[in-house]
């Protein structure tokens, strides 16, 4: 764990700060059951005590009474003070993972074709510029209407975004996902269990009147969903596919991706998630990567695959891929899709187990994007644009759009 804190970039201190915590409650305890032993034993001698014995024995008793309460007391403290310490802890960094900051991850593989505008004669456009000609994109009145980062989806930026959604909850289906429609409002145990109220609290919008967390993913409620239930193993893996809204605040991007839609508070995704068996969890990942990539595929977005470092997981993920398109105006690889192994981490926080024969342990979780509507949009736009700042519509979504196989500007 000190090797996993300090990967990460964490604090190492810590874990030697929640060993002591947790010696002080087993000692605490013992302390307790042995005083609480004696006052039971006490309570049968007195009744059977002679008059001066009697009174040394109350006497004994009063003073039991006194230090079995504080041994309660120390314990509880030293138990709040272990479980607070534990949900400070991210979970244990895989030993294959890259250790490093966000630039020291490691390209696994990468796919399709990048354009050579220069060579078919035009510059291509960003997709803020395309998306105003094709009448799908409207900051300006989002940020009138909402603030910087909001926007609008209209005419067909709306139809696209249906189409995308529609699209993804297909092959997510036919992939053997249960379609969720989750909720955007989780309780505080919700958010804390799958690991969102520790290094990325700062990004997680918080309801104070009502206690209620907005979520940054549907994640959240998927992996809440079975929160203090024990599943019987003939039923896993369970896997759910959840469109949600999502909300962001982007605490930490102040000057990023301020121009369009890559970077927003609100935007809708259809998110994988998968309960099995922690001997399955590394086997579910990769399949997890490889519904990924075949969804670029289908757009036919080039892209690339990279192994996440130890500095970038993010408190939940033991290991994460992410899948990052070409945008052509950025001229660089930008995250499309992300898949995180969260081995045990977040079933022991929200307390869900599995039960397999007479054996009942904690199980595996892993999430892994589909579909982040904005950001995918920003990849189609751009690569898949003509000259005349029509678009493109690759074949996937065409059934989903009427039919139609090219986005044609609205205004010149």
């Amino acid at each position: 764990m000190r090797a996993s804190q300090r990967a990460r970039g964490e604090d190492v201190a810590l874990v030697d700060s929640l060993l002591s915590a947790d010696e002080r409650r087993r000692s605490s305890g013992v302390r307790f059951d042995e005083l609480r032993a004696e006052q039971k034993q006490l309570g049968k001698l007195i009744p059977k005590a002679t008059a001066d014995e009697k009174a040394e024995l109350l006497k004994r008793a009063e003073q039991l009474k006194a230090d079995v309460k504080a041994a309660d007391a120390e314990r509880d403290a030293a138990d709040t003070e272990t479980q607070e310490l534990l949900l400070r802890l991210g979970n244990l960094v895989h030993p294959d993972v890259p250790v490093g900051g966000e630039e020291d991850f490691v390209t696994l593989e990468t796919h399709g074709t990048i354009r050579d505008f220069g060579a078919e004669g035009f510059e291509p456009k960003d997709h803020l510029e395309l998306g105003q000609l094709l009448g799908a994109i409207d900051v300006e009145r989002g940020a009138k209407v909402s603030g910087s980062r909001f926007y609008f989806l209209t005419g067909v930026g709306a139809l696209l975004e249906l189409a995308l959604v529609n699209a993804a909850i297909a092959q997510a289906t036919a992939a053997g996902f249960t379609p969720m429609l989750t909720p955007a409002l989780v309780r505080p145990g919700s958010m804390a269990g799958t690991g969102f109220l520790g290094q990325a609290a700062q990004d997680v919008y918080h309801l104070d009147k009502d206690d209620l967390y907005l979520v940054g993913t549907s994640e959240v409620p998927l992996a809440a969903y079975h929160m203090d239930e024990i599943i019987d193993a003939d039923r896993l893996p369970l896997r759910y596919a959840g469109f949600s809204p999502c909300f962001r605040r982007e605490a930490g991007s102040h000057g990023k991706d301020t121009r369009g839609i890559f970077r927003v508070h609100q935007f809708d995704k259809v998110e994988m998630f998968s309960y099995v068996a922690p001997e399955d969890s590394a086997a579910e990942h990769q399949r997890l990567l490889a519904w990924e990539k075949q969804w670029l595929e289908s757009l036919e977005l080039p892209f690339r695959v990279i192994d996440v470092a130890s500095g970038d997981l993010g408190a939940s993920a033991a290991r994460k891929y992410d899948c990052e398109a070409w945008i052509p105006t950025q001229g660089k690889y930008r995250e499309l899709t992300s898949t995180s192994d969260c081995t045990e981490f977040q079933s022991r926080r929200l307390s869900i187990r599995v039960r397999d024969g007479k054996q009942v342990r904690p199980l595996a979780t892993l999430n892994g994007t589909l579909c982040a509507v904005p950001r995918t949009i920003v990849a189609i736009l751009e690569n898949h644009q003509l000259a005349d700042g029509s678009v493109r519509v690759p074949e996937v979504l065409r059934p989903y759009l009427g039919g139609r196989e090219v986005l044609e500007p609205v205004a010149k």
